[in-house]
């Protein structure tokens, strides 16, 4: 499987770096104008930061704090394979940090898992079944398996689709999928 995995992974990503910056930046919006149907007022939302080529979460996690949601981002830990989270009350702490993935260091707000209400995940691909292909670290996984009650709510690109993921046991599916299309899934 972790063959069959690996093979989709690169289509995937072949796929998504094609996308133009002005294209994706479009479609970042349009998928920040569906997500935020889904996010009730006061919930405390875990939203990932971006890098480049994925859906920009800037204008997410804007509206988030526009609106007084708590927001919550994770800092990545290579030793352990984890993720350590803290509070964002302004994108302007974030720097690049490990793999290029901008995180609050130094101004770190200390957060807990258990103060989640709904993560917002990055997905390489995901299937209409709920199905979510992540980078293949496994970072999140872990951290989902620690806090299996989160709403999990993936989003991508709709070029990021395909018919059906291989997924095994450790593999989490979303309570709901966005893509600039709307919500595609459930």
């Amino acid at each position: 499987m972790r063959e069959q995995k690996n093979s989709i992974r690169k289509i995937l990503r072949e796929r998504k770096d094609a996308m133009e910056p002005e294209d994706r930046l479009k479609k970042s919006n349009r998928i920040c104008g569906h997500l935020m149907t889904l996010i009730d007022e006061h919930e405390t939302v875990m939203a990932y930061t971006s890098k480049a080529l994925e859906v920009n979460t800037v204008p997410i996690i804007t509206a988030l704090l526009e609106r007084r949601n708590p927001v919550i981002v994770p800092i990545i830990v290579k030793e352990d394979v984890s993720l350590r989270l803290s509070y964002l009350r302004d994108l302007a702490v974030l720097v690049p940090s490990t793999f290029g993935v901008p995180e609050p260091i130094g101004s770190e707000i200390p957060a807990r898992g258990e103060e989640v209400d709904t993560i917002l995940l990055p997905m390489l691909g995901f299937d209409r079944t709920g199905g979510r292909i992540g980078y293949g670290a496994g970072y999140y996984d872990r951290f989902l398996e620690k806090f299996p009650d989160l709403r999990k709510i993936g989003i991508a690109f709709a070029c990021q689709e395909i018919d059906s993921l291989p997924l095994d046991e450790t593999d989490v599916r979303m309570d709901s999928i966005v893509t600039e299309e709307g919500i595609v899934y459930p």
